[in-house]
């Protein structure tokens, strides 16, 4: 798979040389790393300990004969059939704070892909102090709405998308469908590449 009739020289050694960590394999994670690898980009580290389960394929970069399957295993093959020539440092593991810069060390940005709050604000307290850019979500749940998910830069280290309210709510059908967090991934995606080339988020 090959993007250089769209990028120069330059763009496509800048992305090729880039490390992008995704912290989690799940609706974001998973269609984030797709939209990166069909942009360019060559080098990952993905950590996830959950398995494929029929409801996730709603939204998830996964196919119903990977159910059942660890995520970073299911989500290393589809990778790989895009683009053969990936090189992929898959973890099994759950992310914690005790593990977090070690499982990224390597990375120059990373996206946080993680279904809970708790483990979203753990993402951003122990990497916000490093030199690393993260791209966090935050409200991506529910139906329609499309403009109301934006894009804003805190500081000089942090990118923040989703509409920052629509949390999952199984009493209001506030439930994670792939329209949103299609939008979402796609943005933290398109984000990761403006910042790696230098363009305007």
């Amino acid at each position: 798979m090959s993007v250089n009739g769209y990028l120069s020289e330059e763009e496509r050694s800048i992305l090729e040389s880039a490390t992008v960590g995704i912290a989690g394999a799940g609706g974001l994670g998973s269609n984030c790393a797709a939209h990166l690898v069909r942009s360019g980009v060559r080098h990952f580290v993905i950590a996830d300990f959950d398995v494929v389960s029929a409801s996730n394929l709603n939204r998830q970069f996964f196919f119903c004969d990977q159910v059942g399957q660890k995520k970073v295993d299911a989500l290393r093959e589809n990778l790989l059939r895009i683009e053969p020539a990936l090189q992929l440092e898959m973890h099994d593991i759950k992310i914690t704070t005790l593990n977090i810069h070690e499982i990224f060390r390597s990375c120059c940005i990373v996206a946080e892909a993680f279904d809970t709050t708790e483990s979203k604000s753990m993402f951003l307290r122990a990497l916000s102090s490093s030199k690393k850019m993260l791209v966090s979500v935050s409200g991506i749940a529910g139906w329609g709405k499309s403009n109301e998910i934006q894009l804003k830069k805190v500081g000089k280290n942090l990118i923040l998308i989703g509409d920052f309210k629509s949390g999952v709510d199984a009493q209001t059908l506030q439930f994670p469908a792939s329209p949103r967090v299609g939008i979402a991934a796609a943005m933290q995606a398109n984000s990761i590449i403006a910042s790696l080339l230098g363009h305007p988020l």
